[in-house]
């Protein structure tokens, strides 16, 4: 599997209490990798570095096979951008402009620009053209993005909480379109998310970040499929961690939850004890706050 997107020991200090702290990760070709984390981990930062918006103190970044970077020569910045759709946290188009001035302000960047497609994926979301920038809610905001990312032919979708401020019905239509996207020969998507139940829907991977380092980049089958949270008194503990390796505990008053990496198997070493299956929060609490056993 080619790797459209390659991060590799990626460092970069923003300030004097924040830094990208080695940042490793990739996005195969036919992949929707998940990123999740806590406010201000590290994902906008993270993203910025994958766009080339950011130069690195170290590390290596690749787009589409090649070496790429806030260095990188006009000529190369303008062709690997022609090929990467993205979608910010909030709409980077002048308020005070229309929908279809919006996608005037970009449509040159693009030699593949398809004023057609963009005009129809407007209809299907609602947009009106003469619509003004500032006159958008928050989802209608990700939407023109949305439509903007879609129209001009990208191999790579970078997405910064692409689906913030959807209604249900549209975040649903708007995640089948991902993965509609990713499973086209060549293509991949990258999706920062709060909203993990969307990346347990069509997330390939999920890499979790906290303070600029990376916590984790698990296949999210083995998370929402295989992994398991115990619920044990606090004196069944030790018989459960000389059992299970890789275990992770967080300790309540009068019980323990200790995430296990398969809970079928636990199951059948403990079966008086709960076990649940668990989620990406699940997951990411566990790394964020329990101990390691």
């Amino acid at each position: 599997m080619t790797n459209l997107l390659e991060m590799r020991d990626i460092c970069r200090r923003v300030n004097d209490s924040f830094a990208l702290d080695g940042v490793s990760l990739t996005v195969g070709e036919g992949e929707v990798v998940g990123l999740v984390g806590a406010n201000g981990a590290g994902k906008t930062t993270t993203i910025r570095a994958a766009l080339g918006l950011l130069p690195l103190d170290s590390g290596e970044l690749g787009l589409f096979g090649n070496a790429f970077g806030a260095h990188a020569s006009s000529e190369c910045q303008r062709d690997v951008r022609s090929r990467v759709g993205v979608v910010l946290d909030g709409c980077p188009f002048p308020r005070d402009h229309t929908v279809r001035q919006s996608a005037a302000c970009v449509s040159a960047a693009y030699g593949s620009w398809d004023q057609a497609r963009f005009g129809g994926l407007c209809a299907e979301y609602g947009l009106g053209l003469k619509t003004k920038v500032k006159d958008l809610s928050r989802g209608m905001g990700m939407k023109l993005q949305l439509a903007v990312a879609f129209s001009h032919e990208a191999e790579l979708l970078i997405l910064d909480e692409a689906t913030a401020g959807l209604d249900p019905i549209a975040r649903d239509e708007v995640l089948d379109q991902f993965r509609a996207f990713a499973s086209e020969e060549g293509h991949g998507v990258l999706l920062s998310s709060h909203i993990t139940t969307d990346l347990e829907r069509i997330a390939d991977r999920v890499v979790a970040i906290d303070g600029g380092r990376i916590l984790f980049d698990v296949a999210r089958e083995d998370i929402t499929d295989t992994a398991g949270v115990a619920r044990c008194a606090q004196a069944q503990l030790g018989e459960v961690l000389s059992c299970v390796v890789g275990a992770r505990v967080i300790r309540r008053e009068f019980a323990c939850d200790v995430l296990v990496p398969n809970r079928f198997e636990f199951a059948e070493a403990f079966p008086d004890i709960p076990c649940d299956h668990a989620s990406i929060d699940d997951y990411l609490h566990f790394f964020l706050k329990g101990e390691t056993r």
